[in-house]
């Protein structure tokens, strides 16, 4: 019952949002919200900038995309500010076609219907809203009934600036219905829809023998001929091609450059000029904009084509390359597998890292760099410092490698060998060495690998692999001392003691013999080690934490065990090593006695409730942590 209450609001907000009246009702709203007269890159444009913008390390991050596209900020700050933007303010770049050009599985077709999904939603929204001449198969803006003479006049009055002209069926329709009458025309409100072909087109090329141009520019209606005796007449024409349809919103071209020549000269004028011809007709005004997408190789076909020079000049080309950052391709592989219904699976943690971990390592080119490496690129992409090199130095990285991501391994591979593991799992949860046993298997099934490409993947596998036993040894790390964690803060208030007595340069109180002793600097050096600091550095970072204890101090706060991220790992690195034989054994004995299995149960439990293990993921866990201990 509540879901028919749903039901029955639904179609009572749809009575609301209807609206209907006379052009003259329409100026009011005009006057009153300017904005619905707004040209469609406009309309786009603040669709994006309406849902919201965060500005992150001189990036603009666009929340109409966080939810589908990931890894592409750059990408997307670049296609809102020099495409969207100045085509929203009338520059001439809305005249241009805008070609997203990259890899298959890239993100290309996900950011089309994210912006036709987009529309459809914001035109039923108060500042989305748009209103056309009714029954006009175009939705023609009822602005363009204001005579070209009156347009200046109007445009000091009302200060919106009027674009285009009517089409054939409402210039018949302004003439023999309202006999001229511009002021008693009806208008109504309309909401874009790729469904109902409202301000939505779609064009897929198919076999050029076969398609016809009708499918874009609409046909002549002939059982309507011997009624009003002449194809020139209006309603004997059907106009219900694609870019008919598609006035004041989108017009994808899905694949453009496959579509055959006589379907893309009709883009030359509709690009240029914003008009298109039509059967026995003047050219037809239509307000859209037009997105194609195609591959990197049929768009140097393109190019290399002398022919098609005119409709080059008339395309702006946007980059949109895989995704580098290994968190972002996570999100990627989360996102298509929430679409499936595995709910009964359970995906251990860093199995969807490791994935993504190959995934990037394929995407990424060598660096001229001294001392970098494609790992220590991954990482640093990903936001980490690594050894010699800050995040300061990404960009350099970015600029040294320009189309860095327009090849390598692309998340539909991934998603099907996930697929394929997800399936075959017979314990309901999937591990992260699932995951690269898939990954490698597929390799072995792929008809179009060469042999050099294939040693080159099985070596980013066994680097994931790499990745992923620090990993493991870390997680269980960090469980195992959580159970010996009075040891672990004995451990870091002891080196706390002797750091503050080496900055302050005094001596330390032996708890026993009360005698005066120097800070032990074997102690210190064994904990800094853990995280590489190395010799020459090691009196900045007692000194840096010395000055995070007393600031904690002033502030009134204990500067305790997790204070200090890299302390605390340090801390961590150093118990474990010491507890290692411990660990060895409690993890690899196949009859642990009463206290292995408490350790071991602890462990467990730990892994289960903080880091998101299942009892049978955690169990393997703990298996294969001891037998890389035991190697």
């Amino acid at each position: 019952m509540d879901f028919l209450k749903r039901l029955e609001d639904h179609r009572s907000l749809e009575k609301q949002l209807a609206w209907e009246g006379a052009f003259q009702e329409y100026l009011e709203i005009v006057k009153e919200r300017p904005w619905v007269s707004q040209l469609a890159h406009a309309r786009i444009y603040n669709m994006i900038k309406d849902a919201g913008v965060e500005e992150i390390d001189g990036v603009k991050k666009y929340q109409f995309f966080a939810s589908e596209l990931f890894g592409l900020d750059k990408t997307l700050d670049k296609l809102v500010e020099e495409y969207f933007h100045p085509a929203a303010r009338r520059l001439d770049v809305r005249k241009r076609i805008l070609l997203l050009m990259g890899p298959v599985s890239g993100g290309k077709s996900t950011l089309v219907a994210m912006l036709k999904r987009g529309l459809e939603k914001y035109t039923r929204t108060g500042q989305g809203a748009l209103y056309a001449i009714k029954g006009c198969p175009m939705h023609e803006e009822p602005l363009h009934l204001i005579p070209r003479d009156l347009r200046a006049e109007f445009e000091k009055v009302y200060g919106i600036f009027v674009e285009g002209e009517l089409c054939p069926s409402c210039r018949q329709m302004l003439a023999s219905e309202y006999g001229g009458k511009i002021e008693h025309v009806m208008v109504e409100r309309i909401f874009l829809s790729e469904e109902h072909r409202v301000g939505i087109g779609t064009f897929t090329p198919s076999d050029p023998k076969s398609q016809d141009i009708a499918d874009l520019t609409g046909s002549v209606d002939f059982s309507t001929i011997a009624e009003y005796g002449s194809e020139s007449d209006p309603r004997a024409y059907r106009f219900d091609g694609e870019l008919n349809i598609a006035n004041r919103g989108l017009m994808e071209f899905q694949e453009m450059l496959k579509c055959d020549e006589k379907f893309l000269w009709n883009l030359l004028s509709l690009s240029q000029e914003g008009n298109f011809k039509a059967g026995r007709f003047a050219l037809i005004y239509a307000d859209e904009m037009i997105v194609a997408h195609t591959n990197e190789n049929e768009y140097k076909a393109f190019i290399s084509n002398k022919k098609n020079e005119a409709l080059q000049s008339r395309i702006i080309v946007m980059k949109i390359p895989y995704n580098l950052r290994v968190s972002d391709e996570i999100k990627i592989y989360e996102k298509l597998i929430r679409q499936g219904d595995l709910r009964d699976v359970h995906i251990a943690p860093h199995a969807l890292k490791v994935a993504s971990i190959f995934s990037v390592l394929s995407r990424l080119k060598e660096s001229k760099k001294q001392g970098m490496d494609v790992v220590k690129k991954m990482k640093l992409y990903d936001g980490e410092d690594v050894e010699g090199f800050k995040q300061k130095d990404v960009a350099e990285l970015h600029n040294e490698a320009i189309d860095e991501g327009m090849s390598g391994v692309d998340p539909r591979y991934v998603i099907n060998r996930l697929s394929s593991a997800l399936i075959r799992t017979s314990t309901k949860c999937i591990n992260p060495l699932d995951v690269l046993r898939a990954l490698k298997e597929g390799l072995d099934q792929h008809p179009s690998i060469t042999k050099e490409e294939k040693d080159r993947l099985l070596n980013f596998i066994s680097v994931a692999r790499k990745e992923y036993d620090e990993l493991a040894k870390k997680e269980v790390q960090k469980a195992f001392v959580y159970s010996y964690e009075e040891s672990a803060r004995i451990l870091f208030d002891n080196y706390l003691d002797n750091v503050e007595a080496f900055c302050n340069g005094v001596k330390l109180k032996d708890p026993i013999t009360d005698e005066e002793i120097d800070p032990d600097e074997k102690l210190m050096r064994s904990i800094e080690e853990q995280i590489g600091v190395s010799e020459n550095a090691k009196k900045s970072f007692r000194e840096e934490i010395l000055i995070r204890l007393s600031s904690y101090a002033r502030k009134g706060r204990k500067f305790d065990y997790s204070s200090h991220e890299r302390l605390r790992e340090a801390v961590e690195k150093k118990l474990f090593a010491d507890l290692k034989d411990v660990v060895k054994i409690t993890t690899s004995t196949k009859t642990p006695d009463a206290e292995q299995l408490k350790r071991i149960n602890q462990v467990s439990a730990k892994l289960i409730a903080e880091y998101g293990y299942c009892a049978i993921c955690a169990n393997e866990l703990l298996k294969y942590v001891g037998s890389l201990l035991n190697r």
